[in-house]
């Protein structure tokens, strides 16, 4: 059967069908999310914080992005999967965007690329679709340009901002994106996206009617339940409790000579053995 199509969302807005994306950046984890049934993942450059341990998405490369990529393309056969471009793979030219882009789709095995920008990245989205490069597009709270906001602020809340963000969303629209995410934006500037696009919006932190929503898979499992909850992140489990209780019953079964036991163990012909003992 293979992958989803880029163009089966389109199609899915089109009937009003929603759908879920969800980040994941390894093998194991891509497995579980598609057999779940996710129909899109995304090896976002989130992996730069959350399995990295880099404060923001700004250290991430290329080379990771295309690490993990590889990853998540072996560990599936039907999900879309979306590799983010990395902080400075597709700023400084428009050559070397489309040599990176490529790259994530050859030696990545990703089917469609992200990136972050509205009309200035236009000219570049439509270069990439004419090479045969499906193309999402990231509005609102941009976290490649965390450090120019100032923070994890909520984007598009004045009348400027908001037409600005309308027009971007048209232009990425025009330039031949399939989809477009909609991060960290007043719910009813989504919703008039949402409404006056014809390519799907997936939100994050934007409210209930976008055509499609996307987590981070960290979050929403608890992995790190000492992290700061954002508001739009939602835990559908507790998981790093879970992961620190299982450690320490296999720490105390060691120190207390419960671990391993005969049923964990192989056994040797006696006659064997006697051989090797010394009379």
């Amino acid at each position: 059967m293979g992958r989803i199509s880029v163009h089966q969302l389109k199609q899915w807005k089109a009937e009003g069908k929603r759908f879920a994306m969800i980040t994941a950046y390894d093998y194991p984890s891509a497995r579980l999310v598609e057999q779940a049934g996710i129909p899109i993942i995304l090896v976002g450059d989130s992996v730069g914080s959350v399995v990295l341990g880099y404060e923001s998405t700004v250290p991430v490369t290329m080379e990771d992005i295309l690490y993990h990529t590889r990853a998540v393309v072996r560990a599936t056969s039907k999900a879309i999967i979306l590799a983010d471009m990395p902080f400075m793979s597709y700023q400084a030219n428009a050559d070397e965007a489309v040599r990176n882009a490529g790259r994530l789709l050859q030696e990545g095995g990703a089917t469609a690329v992200k990136l972050e920008g509205g009309s200035h990245v236009a000219p570049l989205v439509r270069r990439m679709v004419d090479c045969g490069i499906p193309v999402m597009g990231h509005l609102g709270l941009t976290p490649q340009s965390v450090n120019q906001f100032g923070g994890h602020k909520v984007q598009g809340k004045t009348p400027a901002a908001a037409a600005k963000l309308l027009q971007d969303a048209r232009a990425l629209e025009e330039a031949g994106a399939f989809a477009v995410v909609l991060e960290t934006i007043p719910a009813p500037l989504a919703r008039m996206v949402t409404e006056r696009i014809t390519i799907p919006t997936i939100g994050i932190g934007a409210g209930p009617d976008c055509d499609a929503q996307v987590q981070v898979f960290h979050d929403m499992l608890g992995i790190y339940d000492d992290r700061r909850t954002l508001k739009h992140a939602k835990r559908y489990a507790v998981l790093g409790e879970t992961i620190r209780e299982a450690v320490r019953a296999y720490i105390g079964e060691v120190e207390g000579g419960e671990f391993p036991t005969r049923e964990h163990s192989f056994e040797m012909d006696e006659a064997t053995l006697s051989e090797l003992t010394p009379a």
